[in-house]
């Protein structure tokens, strides 16, 4: 315990402890209560703005005198409700997916997922305690760009299987490792949009290499799915990829469907074998049922209001260009997670804690959410943001700019 308290002790003196707001109220309108006073957000990971949607929350209060508050257990015991069926069912037709299971949370989704795959890839699989063949046996290899979320990361730990991390978004150094492991069955697991710098992963090269060296491919589409495509179906959409071409794609209700937990699509083989697989999706309660009440609302409404991505990008465009025309580095964006490049920690604070005292809250992400020296603020926009609304924005960033160019 000696050690922890030195650990946060070396951290707090080099100021790098993070200064959490305290949200009052509703942490998903577009004005918020922070540590006691009101102030627009521009960090809510509410992309279309349904979570406090009067929909959403008629759906919830509905489900909650039908179903009650909790779940009453895991799926596999007394929580597989009709409810969660729907829920299953409505993303799965979203996604334009065979099948779909979900999961407490997009967290979970992944570090259930991705070591259940890699046992049936090994041959590893085991029920009750006793081994399962699988059609094939040999080394579990999962190739992962350098970028891609924790909760990939985890999930890769979590396998066991050894992992061959490439460069970000590099197909040539994909390639590379790919040549080297022809007769290994393996996994090439990416990012759709990545959460920190908000850039798309180059999803085509990596199918194209998927069928090549005959690998798996998985998608984490947490980001990408309500925003991305033609009906905000995600990365796959927004190339013009078949469904076929990926293997597996996880992705989260807390973003854009204004929620909270995880799911995973794929073929019904695949649904079903997770089922019996994912310890997180085995030994954990499921989404609780007003909530999945509310996210087949919120699934509903992605998909016939495409009103509401086009104000998402309608906003998205219009803070990013007014940024970049006022000399900030909003890096490699593609979408509406803008990172706008401060450099030094210490700065970032600063900045993130000026533009807080002058009613906007973003905070910066520093090390070791980002290497070091790369500290930024990460700003995310709205669909529900007002042009008036992301003005206040630009202005005040702009004036604390100048204000802080000599520090």
């Amino acid at each position: 315990m000696e050690n922890i308290e030195n650990i946060l002790k070396n951290i707090r003196d080099f100021g790098l402890y993070p200064d959490i707001s305290l949200i009052s109220g509703s942490p998903t309108s577009l004005e918020v209560v922070a540590n006691g006073k009101k102030v627009l957000i521009f960090c809510s990971n509410d992309y279309l703005g349904l979570a406090n949607s009067e929909l959403l929350k008629k759906a919830a209060k509905e489900a909650i005198d039908k179903y009650g508050v909790g779940s009453g257990g895991s799926r596999l015991v007394s929580g597989n409700t009709d409810i969660q069926v729907e829920l299953e069912k409505a993303i799965a037709d979203f996604k334009n997916s065979k099948s779909a299971i979900t999961f407490s949370t997009g967290y979970m989704a992944n570090t259930g997922t991705i070591p259940a795959v890699m046992d049936a890839v090994s041959g590893l699989h085991k029920i009750a305690g006793r081994l399962i063949p699988a059609p094939f046996q040999g080394k579990r290899i999962i190739l992962s760009d350098e970028l891609n979320h924790a909760s990939i990361i985890d999930g890769c730990r979590l396998s066991h299987a050894q992992i061959v991390v490439y460069k970000h978004k590099d197909m040539k150094d994909l390639e590379g490792k790919l040549k080297k492991l022809k007769k290994i069955r393996k996994m090439i697991v990416t990012d759709g949009v990545f959460s920190m710098d908000g850039d798309i992963a180059p999803l085509p090269g990596i199918v194209e290499l998927a069928k090549k060296y005959n690998s798996i491919v998985m998608v984490d589409d947490a980001h990408a799915s309500g925003v991305l495509g033609k009906n905000g179906r995600g990365t796959a959409e927004h190339f013009g990829l078949d469904e076929n071409d990926i293997d597996i794609t996880m992705g989260t209700f807390t973003k854009s469907f204004g929620g909270v937990g995880g799911f995973v699509c794929g073929t019904k083989a695949l649904i079903d074998y997770l089922r019996i697989s994912a310890r997180s999706y085995i030994f954990s309660a499921p989404i609780p049922p007003s909530i999945a009440a509310a996210l087949i609302a919120a699934v509903k409404e992605a998909k016939n209001n495409h009103s509401l991505r086009e104000n998402l990008w309608s906003n998205v465009s219009y803070l990013k260009t007014n940024l970049t025309k006022s000399g900030f580095d909003t890096l490699n964006s593609e979408t509406q997670i803008i990172p706008v490049l401060i450099g030094k920690e210490e700065k970032a604070i600063e900045f993130s804690k000026k533009l807080l005292e002058n009613g906007i809250l973003a905070p910066c992400v520093r090390w070791p959410a980002v290497p070091w020296g790369k500290a930024r603020l990460r700003l995310t926009v709205k669909a529900t943001h007002t042009k008036e609304q992301i003005d206040c924005l630009i202005d005040l960033m702009i004036k604390l700019k100048n204000n802080l160019k000599g520090d």
